[in-house]
């Protein structure tokens, strides 16, 4: 990750705006500023970000509409950092795509090293396009496109996060809490449960028959393994 990556900051509060810019300027990063989404745009043609910290709740169009806008013009990570602390809140930013959420009062160190996480993240991804196939189920990661017998499965933020995790060791057992660090961050890693909610989910939509899965396998009291092939190769 390069130490000098775009970050465009975008909250209505200057105040937030001005600890989150001395934060990260002072951390090798450089800062864009807006004070509402029609500014985050505007600043985003012209210099596009390499990732985005929104603010939610804003005049005008909120961040929740922004997230889509902003990718729009440019595939980047999202983390949104806001008042909003229900974990329905949460939940429901996630599923909308943003890569991390935190919650004001915040700590700058921690805004800095979240944002280094889900940019390491995103480079280990690596620039080739890659697709994987298990069965009729194929697994285009650089498109974010999957399709199942020829038809395109339509997967939510939070069922393609979850896949996304699972791709990056296919044919390997994946434990359960680095499963959930992968996709939704460290702060999950102990949450069984929301994961099995998911890998139900998931299976719903890509499985041949669900109740006997052949493409997301379960190793009781470990964690889950993908089955799938990669049919290109990196250059």
């Amino acid at each position: 990750m390069s130490p000098e990556a775009v970050v465009l900051a975008v909250d209505d509060e200057a105040s937030v705006l001005r600890l989150i810019e001395i934060e990260l300027s002072e951390q090798g990063f450089h800062v864009l500023k807006a004070h509402n989404a029609e500014e985050a745009l505007h600043i985003s043609q012209k210099t596009p970000p390499d990732i985005a910290v929104l603010d939610i709740l804003m005049p005008g169009m909120s961040g929740t509409e922004l997230i889509a806008k902003l990718r729009a013009l440019r595939s980047i990570p999202v983390i949104f950092l806001t008042g909003m602390d229900k974990e329905s809140d949460k939940v429901f930013g996630l599923d909308l795509g943003a890569d991390d959420y935190i919650v004001k009062p915040f700590n700058p160190e921690e805004l800095t090293a979240r944002i280094r996480a889900v940019l390491r993240r995103r480079a280990s991804a690596g620039p080739f396009q890659r697709i994987l196939r298990a069965g009729d189920l194929e697994i285009d990661l650089q498109r974010r496109l999957v399709h199942r017998a020829g038809e395109p499965v339509v997967l939510s933020a939070n069922e393609w996060r979850l896949l996304q995790a699972l791709t990056s060791s296919p044919g390997r057992v994946i434990q359960a809490a680095e499963l959930l660090g992968k996709a939704w961050g460290s702060e999950y890693r102990e949450d069984t449960e929301y994961l099995r909610v998911w890998v139900s989910r998931l299976r719903r939509k890509i499985e041949p028959d669900v109740d006997h899965p052949t493409v997301i396998l379960t190793k009781p009291g470990i964690g889950y393994l993908l089955v799938a092939e990669a049919m290109t190769e990196p250059t």
